[in-house]
């Protein structure tokens, strides 16, 4: 660091389980294509605690800021960026080249070259991150940069963090499979990214069944677009069956075509999810875990239905997510919590330990 450069500081990951620290660091100038964003928000996901205390390997060599849910203000952009100071935005989770072969077929979630913060890049827990600037999704509204709540979501620039993943994710997942109108989608999970996934597909016209052992994430998601939801540990794996095919019957629904999600990264979910295929099933795997099931595959083959991973969101899907939570359609307010980024070690301590049930979100 020198006297005349502008610093910015980040907390980092310095060696697996061990506390993070407090480092300072001189602002870079962009080079083209690329932005320097003032983090106004930075959420808090479960995959930065699998890269903190669970042995997951960032790809980047550590230290690392960890952090990859980014709503701010570009600072500055290289040449060439579609973005300029001044703009509010909010940074992709993923961040494909758009150049190479994959990316051009419509493929960028596999694109080897993609950009993830705090993944291949120093993340959001700091002050400023530098990303590319394709992508970044800008933020519509008056005094969006100066922390003003945004069209009818109550939420701050800060706290639109969170649809850099937990939102845009599962609206990926929700398009791929082509749920409309009077479709049964059931979600399995409604922690953070299963509760936004709820809201998602009752915005999209379906009918939404909720399979969560947590009361409070069945109760809270009520009044957001859950028609109905279930416990799975009140019921074995057939009668859980048997209730859903009931209730979609009930609301005139065919027994047939269901979109399932599977949102709680736990074999108990994975298997539940597994065990719900049936005719035309699509089933959306978007939980992670490094855990294993046995499942027969041979299901997929007999019920012509289709089973797909989900890797976060093409930066293209971020407009029309970020409008359904402008227009009020998909609430964020209610489910996100925000502490100072200073606080960062004690709010993944608390996240980890079910001490903190909200998606927190980290403001510098």
């Amino acid at each position: 660091m020198t006297a005349d450069t502008p610093t910015g500081f980040r907390w980092e990951m310095t060696d697996p389980g061990a506390p993070l620290v407090r480092t300072e660091f001189d602002l870079p100038t962009p080079e083209p294509g690329q932005a320097l964003v003032r983090v106004a928000g930075c959420g808090v996901c479960h995959t930065d605690l699998g890269f903190l205390f669970d042995g997951v390997r960032p790809r980047h060599p550590l230290p690392l800021a960890l952090g990859h849910e980014v709503a701010g203000v570009v600072e500055a952009a290289g040449d060439g960026s579609p973005v300029a100071a001044g703009q509010a935005v909010i940074v992709p989770a993923v961040t494909p080249c758009g150049e190479c072969p994959e990316c051009s077929a419509g493929q960028g979630p596999i694109c080897a070259a993609q950009v993830m913060p705090g993944n291949d890049v120093p993340g959001g827990f700091a002050s400023h991150l530098l990303v590319p600037s394709r992508g970044l999704c800008p933020v519509p509204g008056e005094g969006a940069a100066e922390g003003a709540v945004l069209g009818r979501s109550d939420c701050t620039l800060a706290e639109l963090s969170v649809i850099a993943d937990a939102v845009t994710t599962p609206y990926q997942a929700v398009k791929r499979s082509e749920l409309g109108e009077n479709h049964l989608a059931i979600v399995i999970g409604l922690g953070g990214v299963g509760g936004y996934c709820a809201q998602i597909a009752h915005a999209e016209g379906a009918v939404v069944v909720g399979i969560e052992p947590d009361a409070a994430r069945r109760e809270g998601l009520a009044e957001h677009g859950l028609d109905l939801g279930l416990d799975p540990a009140a019921d074995d794996a057939r009668s859980l069956r048997k209730r859903v095919r009931a209730f979609a019957a009930e609301r005139g629904l065919s027994p047939n075509g269901w979109r399932i999600f599977e949102c709680s990264g736990h074999p108990s979910g994975q298997q539940t999810a597994w065990n719900l295929l049936g005719p035309g099933a699509h089933l959306s795997v978007i939980g992670f875990t490094r855990d294993a099931i046995d499942l027969r595959l041979a299901n997929l083959m007999a019920f012509d239905a289709a089973a797909r991973g989900n890797w976060g969101c093409l930066p293209e899907l971020y407009p029309p997510a970020l409008e359904l939570v402008l227009e009020g359609r998909v609430a964020v307010a209610p489910f996100v919590e925000t502490f100072p980024l200073d606080d960062v070690q004690r709010v993944l301590e608390g996240v980890r330990e079910h001490q903190i049930t909200s998606r927190p979100v980290l403001i510098p």
